[in-house]
């Protein structure tokens, strides 16, 4: 043992000596420099903090630099305030090994990438650059800025009031204080044309390139393409049962007990095989293993300097009694208030609704009938006005509580927006429902709300922002006098349009509008079964116009590496859960199972809370 220990440790001992060696005689001076990401400092950077930022840039990792390659966009304007970032091959594999990159190994085993065991992972050579994706060479360069820190500055060279303390994120703080405009990952026109033939170039009956996606956006966009074909296959069950049931039972609104109970079944079974296939993409991918990165605080989060009891570093520090204040007392007091306003405007719509009946039996004409449908309409667009202005508040307010992580800013921002969207969209519904029992005007609003919120959705999430870049392209090539294609621009022109373009801010609200879409099919579809068919029509040109805007519209992302849908596995999780409950009620409301206890209503009460309590009970047991 003792034999077997030292032949260890000696083993040990030389993977140190080698990195280190490694680090020590890396390069910073590349002949072939290939531009990864783009750097925008803001017109009027002082030449000092440019000097002693590109100099962090390119300094040794012994140094607390981050050893990179870096170079400045030369146009025929002469040098611009933009910096082209990247990186030696050598710096990119031990920069994989940093961030724990998972790779698959010859023995087709996944495992967290070293650099001293390089030569067991498939289709690595000395000679092979393409070994670690464009992508992840990226997430490796976005990871080593952001990671690069103040030593024993106490202030950025240049601009004394931003402010400086030993293991501050360099790139952070250039950010807050507005000298860092932007920083993102260049395109690579070549990848990206093949990406889009594939992709959405052609209309065809297929999946979508999903390991493609991956390799060129990263997994966390992949998995969200993942989802969005996944539930669009899902809800076809849905509507091929819908459409013959539609048909005929069109004037019956009673006749919905089969395909309730088939509803509720649908949502608590798709979310489970999701977790299965989830799985199995992110353990091809690598991410299913990656060890979570240790967290950062975020860019906006402030207060006093302070010891971190964790991390023993000197950081901003922030009173956690404070934040439940502002928390408790002011964001939940406004989010009731935009709930209570919420409900005011849906009595409004009642109100209107009951004029539009009433002008409709005093004329009895087709433009009375068309009348009916007005007041939902109207509805559906104050809607989706709503909860876009409350987004707005809900980030503001977000921000303003001061978390400290990236993580908790998110958590509370989607309880805040769930909880809004959920009550703006489905309470009119519920209260036709339970309220009212009038399911006549419940498909009617059912309809008009799941259709007309996806016309909006596709209109300001994707044709608007196409049509506006391609004005702005347009006015680029006139401006450079240029006819060239997209494949013929030189790197300055492509630079200088990809900074033009707009920024993806994630995915936030695609998993928002499939969240609603999933509440419109599985709470009440069953009054309405041709939501499912709108729904499988909606995502499948949301497939299209998705891709075209990630390829076409907006910058590139930097590649985020994730094993799962994260909170929002829950949310729809929860979705699912109500959707049961709401099953149940409706059947348990129905003539036909009402006529089944006849004498004891108790008994029907019972009944349904036992199919209500059983379901997710069995969900949960099928889940472990």
């Amino acid at each position: 043992m003792g034999r077997l220990g030292a032949a260890r440790s000696h083993e040990m001992a030389g993977k140190v000596k080698e990195m280190v060696e490694s680090w020590s005689f890396l390069d910073t001076v590349e002949s072939n420099f290939r531009p990864l990401v783009v750097i925008e400092l803001a017109k009027g950077t002082k030449e000092e903090t440019i000097e002693w930022f590109t100099k962090r840039i390119v300094d040794k990792k012994a140094n607390g630099g981050a050893q990179l390659l870096i170079k400045p966009l030369v146009t025929e304007n002469g040098v611009e305030n933009i910096y082209l970032v990247g990186a030696s091959h050598l710096r990119l594999l031990l920069g994989a090994e940093t961030v724990g990159l998972v790779k698959e190994c010859s023995d087709n085993s996944m495992r967290t990438f070293t650099y001293s065991s390089r030569k067991t992972f498939k289709h690595f050579a000395d000679d092979n650059h393409n070994f670690l994706t464009m992508a992840e060479c990226q997430y490796i360069i976005k990871h080593e800025l952001e990671n690069l820190r103040a030593k024993d500055e106490k202030m950025i060279p240049g601009y004394p009031q931003a402010k400086l303390y030993p293991g501050k994120s360099i790139v952070r703080r250039l950010l807050t204080s507005g000298i860092l405009v932007q920083i993102f990952p260049l395109h690579d026109r070549e990848e990206l044309k093949k990406l889009c033939h594939s992709w959405y170039g052609r209309v065809k009956v297929g999946y979508q390139p999903l390991d493609d996606i991956r390799c060129y956006f990263g997994e966390t966009i992949a998995l969200y393409f993942g989802f969005l074909e996944y539930f669009t296959f899902a809800l076809i069950p849905m509507a091929v049962i819908g459409i013959p049931y539609y048909m005929f039972a069109w004037e019956d609104y009673d006749k919905y007990v089969m395909f309730a109970t088939f509803n509720l079944l649908w949502s608590t079974v798709i979310l489970e095989v999701w977790k299965r296939i989830c799985a199995i993409l992110t353990y091809r991918w690598g991410t299913l293993l990656m060890k979570r990165q240790f967290e950062e605080p975020r860019p906006g989060f402030h207060g006093v300097l302070g010891i971190n009891p964790v991390t023993g570093r000197e950081e901003p520090v922030y009173s956690s009694f404070k934040r439940q204040l502002r928390i408790y007392l002011v964001s939940l007091p406004f989010v009731c208030l935009c709930l209570y306003f919420s409900l005011y405007v849906m009595m409004i719509y009642f109100d209107l609704e009951q004029w539009a009946l009433d002008y409709h039996e005093e004329n009895e004409s087709n433009f009375s009938s068309l009348m009916l449908y007005v007041p939902s309409i109207i509805y559906a667009i104050v809607i989706e006005i709503m909860n876009r202005i409350y987004r707005y508040a809900a980030e503001f307010l977000t921000s303003w509580e001061n978390h400290r992580l990236e993580s908790s800013y998110q958590n509370h921002l989607i309880l805040k927006v769930l909880v809004f969207n959920f009550l703006n969209c489905f309470a009119s519904l519920f209260y036709i429902a339970f309220v009212l029992f009038d399911m006549k005007l419940l498909r009617q609003s059912l309809a008009t709300l799941l259709i007309t919120s996806q016309i909006l959705n596709q209109f300001a999430e994707s044709l608007l922002p196409y049509w506006l870049q391609k004005r702005y392209n347009r006015r680029m090539k006139k401006r450079m006098c240029s006819k060239k294609t997209d494949m013929d621009l030189s790197l300055a022109e492509q630079v200088n349009m990809e900074k033009e373009m707009g920024t993806y801010l994630g995915t936030f609200d695609d998993y928002l509008e499939l969240f609603l879409q999933f509440g419109y099919v599985s709470l009440f579809s069953c009054v309405y079964p041709l939501a499912a068919v709108f729904a499988v029509l909606n995502n499948i040109t949301e497939i299209y116009s998705d891709a075209l805007k990630m390829c076409r519209v907006y910058k590139r992302p930097f590649a985020e590496p994730t094993a799962n849908i994260g909170v929002w596995q829950l949310a729809f999780e929860t979705m699912s859960v109500i959707s049961v409950v709401t099953n149940c009620i409706l059947i348990g409301m129905s003539p036909e199972v009402d006529a089944l206890f006849p004498d004891s209503k108790m008994d029907l009460v019972l009944t349904v809370a036992l199919v209500e309590v059983s379901l997710p009970s069995k969900n949960a047991h099928c889940s472990k």
